[in-house]
């Protein structure tokens, strides 16, 4: 199968995908409501799209092409809503996060559907312990090339978003020293990590021609990496972020991809370069186990320091650009986060060390997801 084109998309339009977590009411447990869920899901007018994804108690949600963190917001919140209303009807609930702190995996069935069924007999059991729950950001480009010269530049800022997002602590009842212990699952896949050094869509079309000739790959869909371009979108995907536990922070984060992209676009702040990546495996990994207390490398530099320093250092560079895209509340809530120490991975342990008691820890984590939807306005 050939490389299909490039499709042109508006530079720097947004597009979200949020996978999330279905549990019961009873024990807080992942609970097989998906086909339920999209039954309900399917009778309400939405932006976007409400899909299946791997194992029967997960749902992903998308909106549809957005101009700004606002448009963002607005259809997160629209579809979290709808959410929360079927999730009422069902008895269960909705919650983010990038891991159920406790569930088994060998309990979980896999959704009934042609490609999970594929996928599941390549991947053997790698299959359900993919019921892991990531962000997805689309950013437009305005052509391919671009495309992939964003691309290797949003790498050095790989760190940066995990930490920002991790909300994955917790693996089967087990605190695992990891912010963001969702993407060691991820890596477990052979076609994981990053993106070969291509530059341009020639040299990159070239790739994948010779992928798909060794019978590996069939489509852009085999890669698994951290961003990776989308062809029949205009865009490239980021995939780096574990599901955040509000829709106001899953905006957030999608206003500080769109104001570093702006800043790549706009003012060519640097040229990525194939050594960038002597040091991306080990600062995927510095931000994955210590979050924002992570150590960053330079790959310009080789200079050490804080990531939490790096990341604010970088707000400032993009503050401009943030604010002409709309997203200065996005940096305002990342920044404060970030002066905090307090991500999504320090909530669910500091509530965890409150109760001693993981079931309780989600219970609280989906009304965190409800936001201000109370079971009052519901009725």
């Amino acid at each position: 199968m050939s490389l299909e084109p490039f499709q042109k998309s508006a530079a720097l339009s947004l597009g979200v995908e949020l996978e999330l977590q279905l549990v019961n009411t009873h024990d807080y447990d992942l609970a097989p409501y998906a086909e339920d869920m999209l039954r309900l899901m399917s009778k309400i007018p939405l932006p976007g799209a409400v899909v299946p994804e791997m194992t029967s108690s997960m749902i992903e949600v998308s909106t549809g092409v957005c101009h700004n963190a606002s448009e963002v917001l607005g259809q997160l919140s629209q579809i979290r809503d709808a959410l929360v209303k079927s999730a009422d009807k069902l008895n269960i609930a909705v919650v983010g996060g990038g891991t159920h702190p406790f569930q088994q995996w060998h309990e979980r069935r896999i959704y009934d559907k042609p490609r999970f069924r594929e996928l599941s007999e390549l991947y053997g059991y790698l299959s359900k312990q993919f019921t892991i729950f990531g962000q997805h950001v689309h950013v437009g480009c305005p052509d391919a090339d671009s495309a992939l010269l964003t691309l290797h530049r949003m790498s050095r800022y790989i760190p940066h978003f995990i930490a920002l997002s991790a909300s994955s602590p917790y693996v089967q009842g087990q605190d695992t020293a990891f912010d963001s212990a969702r993407l060691n699952s991820v890596f477990a896949f052979p076609l994981s990590g990053r993106a070969p050094f291509a530059l341009t869509w020639d040299d990159f079309t070239v790739y994948f021609d010779k992928m798909t000739r060794t019978g590996v790959v069939k489509s852009m869909k085999d890669f698994y990496w951290d961003i990776r371009p989308k062809p029949e979108f205009g865009t490239i995907e980021i995939r780096v972020f574990d599901t955040p536990l509000t829709v106001e922070r899953a905006t957030a984060l999608a206003g500080f991809v769109q104001s570093l992209a702006s800043w790549f676009m706009h003012e060519q702040p640097f040229m990525p370069a194939e050594d960038d990546y002597l040091v991306y495996t080990y600062n995927r990994f510095q931000a994955c186990r210590f979050g924002l207390d992570a150590v960053y490398v330079d790959p310009a530099t080789g200079g050490h320091m804080p990531l939490r320093e790096h990341i604010l250092q970088t707000m400032s560079q993009i503050e401009r650009h943030a604010t002409a895209m709309g997203a200065g509340a996005s940096l305002h809530l990342l920044r404060t986060s970030v002066e905090r120490a307090d991500n999504d991975a320090r909530w669910l342990r500091e509530k965890q060390g409150e109760e001693h008691l993981l079931a309780e820890v989600i219970r609280q984590a989906a009304d965190r997801f409800r936001g201000g939807v109370t079971h009052q306005q519901q009725r």
